[in-house]
């Protein structure tokens, strides 16, 4: 039975990706050696390094100052990171769901942070537009999509101070002008690889300028100097990253991306407002995620949640039961599920809605 992943990540892998990241496990790069036992020190895993790196600024642009490094960590580490680097003072964070929030529990632990806006006593159901950046603090932080309230703003904002943004689960999903940013961090386990590697895009003129101590490992600048490599870097998911990163310019690059995307998000939410069984939690469309479709059963229906999950499965649909702080259901739409995925899953809709509603 054909499988349909809409997990929220680890997440769903092109089979491109996965096919050659599972033949370099086996021999790589004509080398004899599996790539989960090669030195990344070696002139062959240098070359994947260095086309990563490459691929990344010419699907996104981006333009001279900048770095592109593979971290481990996760974008958890880099709630860390990034105050360590950048906050001298204060900064500023919008709360947009819990990602945010624990982004701004560690920026806490460096300076002052003012949270301009925030949007969780309506439970993150809306991505606040009422605010204003103030000039005097040092950064301004945003995560661009919300993976468990199903949230997200796909612009850049033009604000007048320096600006850091988690993309960790819309990155390569639209094109984004990165010199508007001093830092964009992104999980690789959405959008670009096996979960274990962490890319972060850096304005290198921002770095230097906190008076205090930086461990060796935090600082941003080890990285650039040493091009990923200071220490052992997740060999097999940056491997794994050079796969999608080829993927996606044989595709058309993020342009053709975002076009797909849009197409996918639009029939979902198509089908889940024509609904009498199925609603949505983010009711403002100008606020709901291309990435992450979060929905639940109308009042009358929601003793069959259970049902409707098991439905799904039998017909070879996993991974659409929501976060536990949300309910109901989540459908991930990233770049390499399939249209034929969304389809599968709203015809299982319609006819579980059919057998139910008289």
């Amino acid at each position: 039975m054909k499988k349909h992943n809409f997990y929220a990540g680890p997440s769903i892998l092109s089979q491109y990706t996965i096919k050659n990241t599972a033949d370099a496990v086996l021999n790589f790069a004509g080398t004899g050696l599996s790539i989960l036992e090669v030195s990344h020190r070696g002139k062959e895993f240098q070359a994947v390094m260095d086309e990563a790196q490459a691929l990344v600024k010419e699907l996104l642009n981006v333009p001279e100052g900048y770095h592109v490094l593979f971290l481990g960590g996760g974008a958890s580490l880099q709630f860390a990171m990034v105050p360590f680097n950048l906050l001298k003072t204060k900064a500023a964070y919008l709360d947009t769901g819990t990602w945010a929030s624990n982004a701004i529990k560690e920026a806490r632990l460096f300076g002052e942070v003012e949270v301009l806006a925030s949007s969780k006593d309506a439970n993150y159901t809306f991505y606040p537009t009422d605010y204003t950046v103030p000039a005097d603090v040092d950064y301004f932080h945003i995560t661009t999509n919300n993976t468990i309230y199903g949230t997200e703003l796909r612009e850049d904002p033009d604000v007048p101070v320096p600006m850091v943004a988690d993309m960790s689960s819309d990155i390569f999903s639209r094109p984004i002008d990165v010199s508007k940013y001093d830092i964009i961090y992104a999980g690789a386990q959405k959008n670009l690889a096996p979960a274990g590697v962490t890319l972060v895009i850096v304005k290198e003129s921002a770095l230097g300028h906190v008076e205090r101590a930086i461990p060796t490992m935090l600082d941003y600048r080890t990285h650039i100097k040493k091009g990923s490599m200071f220490n052992t870097p997740p060999v097999l998911p940056v491997y794994s990253a050079l796969m999608t990163l080829r993927y996606y310019k044989e595709m058309g690059g993020v342009e053709a991306l975002q076009k797909l995307d849009e197409e996918k998000a639009a029939m979902l939410y198509k089908a889940i407002d024509d609904s009498k069984m199925f609603e949505g939690t983010v009711t403002d469309k100008a606020h709901r995620s291309i990435m992450n479709v979060t929905f639940v059963m109308t009042e009358p229906y929601r003793e069959l949640e259970k049902d409707f999950v098991d439905f799904c499965s039998a017909r070879g649909i996993v991974g659409i039961k929501g976060h536990r702080s949300v309910g109901g259901f989540r459908a991930s739409l990233y770049n390499a599920l399939p249209v034929e995925s969304v389809k599968a899953l709203i015809d299982a809709m319609n006819e579980f809605e059919a057998l139910h509603v008289k």
